[in-house]
């Protein structure tokens, strides 16, 4: 016992200190902390708990990565034949994995020396770089991070990548940061964004004017509507069962409601006779 009370407290003597030291010498504001933007809502079909993804959009959205994201950016958990989950028919889909600019890594059975082979459905989204040197040579010694599960593996992520490659997310540096904050001014090579966990990004704008992608079922391609769409993509990569989830949640919740009513019928039936 005195072991234990001693023990606790040198718990409390400890967190007193935490406590009294937070209040009476704060930590200073870090430029991250005043300037850092929550993402904007996109507003896309696949959010809350009764979403679905809108096919066209993901559609849409997959176009603008082909275009203008994968020439960076992997996606090595997704198979080309997963998108036959969005609408594309198998032959169109044998055509996208065929007609891929990058080509699989393979070895002549001649010869034995490495070559490349043409994609086929079963395949996944081949990498661009041939290993993470060759990305980062590419990239400013910035490593392009894997785009399949980008959704979930960043906080309200589809708003977020939203925010992030949308029109209001590059923007020149407020001067009112560097004046609060004179060492939070941007380094060369790098680029401001509000939405970044550290404001700065290495990733240029990839998105950089209205028609950057044409559309192939004619929907206007704006800035706005290009990363909407993208975000609706990477959102059903990091989450293609989700509206799977979402009726196994609705008919869950609708047996436990019809079990707790016949459970409240039979309690009532078993113990009609008895007198309280």
């Amino acid at each position: 016992m005195l072991v234990g009370a001693a023990f606790t407290f040198v718990l409390a003597l400890a967190l007193w200190g935490t406590v009294s030291t937070a209040i009476t010498d704060p930590a200073p504001e870090s430029a991250e902390h005043v300037f850092h933007l929550h993402p904007k809502d996109a507003e896309l079909s696949s959010a809350g708990f009764f979403g679905k993804f809108d096919n066209r959009q993901v559609q849409r959205g997959f176009q603008v990565f082909k275009e203008v994201c994968a020439a960076c950016h992997s996606l090595k958990y997704v198979a080309f034949r997963d998108l036959a989950e969005i609408g594309y028919s198998e032959a169109e889909v044998k055509a996208i994995a065929g007609q891929w600019v990058i080509e699989q890594p393979s070895v002549n059975p001649d010869t034995g020396e490495a070559a490349t082979r043409k994609n086929v459905a079963s395949d996944r989204f081949p990498s661009p770089f041939a290993n993470e040197v060759a990305a980062r040579a590419a990239n400013n010694n910035a490593l392009p991070p894997d785009l399949s599960l980008i959704a979930k593996a960043r906080h309200d992520g589809a708003n977020y990548v939203y925010s992030l490659v949308g029109p209001d997310g590059y923007r020149p540096q407020p001067a009112a940061l560097v004046k609060e904050f004179p060492g939070a001014k941007t380094p060369p090579g790098l680029h401001y964004n509000p939405y970044f966990a550290n404001l700065n990004i290495a990733m240029p704008p990839p998105l950089t004017a209205d028609g950057q992608v044409t559309y192939t079922d004619g929907t206007k391609a704006t800035r706005d509507q290009m990363s909407k769409d993208v975000s609706a993509f990477l959102t059903w990569t990091a989450e293609p069962k989700l509206e799977s989830r979402h009726g196994a949640g609705l008919a869950a919740v609708i047996f436990i409601a019809i079990f707790c009513f016949l459970a409240w019928g039979a309690y009532q039936n078993v113990w009609r006779d008895v007198k309280h």
